[in-house]
C-alpha cells in the first residue's frame, strides 16, 4: 500500500538528474568565508559553478542539495519499505 503513496515515476526522474550531475560532494565556496577574493561559487568534483544573482543562502542550499537529495530519496524508500512490512503484518 505505501508504494502507492510514493510517485515512483517522479522519484525515478529525480534519481536520473542526480545520476548525471557532477559527482559530489559539492561545497559552497563563499567569498569572505572561504576565500577573500573572487566570487562565491559551488565547488564540484570536476570544477566550479559560478552563480550570478544568487545569495550566499542560495549557494549553500544548491551545494548541499547534491548530498541531500540522494539521502532523502533513500530515506523515502526506506520508510516506504517499513510501511510495506507493517501493512503486510496486518494481513
Amino acid at each position: 500500500m505505501s508504494r502507492q503513496l510514493l510517485d515512483e515515476q517522479r522519484l525515478a526522474q529525480i534519481e536520473a538528474r542526480v545520476a548525471v550531475a557532477a559527482g559530489g560532494p559539492w561545497r559552497a565556496m563563499l567569498e569572505g568565508r572561504d576565500h577573500s577574493s573572487g566570487s562565491s561559487c559551488i565547488s564540484t568534483a570536476i570544477g566550479g559553478i559560478d552563480l550570478v544573482g544568487a545569495t550566499d543562502f542560495d549557494i549553500e542550499f544548491m551545494a548541499n542539495a547534491r548530498q541531500d537529495i540522494p539521502y532523502l530519496l533513500a530515506e523515502l524508500r526506506r520508510l516506504a519499505s517499513l510501511l510495506d512490512v507493517h501493512e503486510e503484518g496486518k494481513k
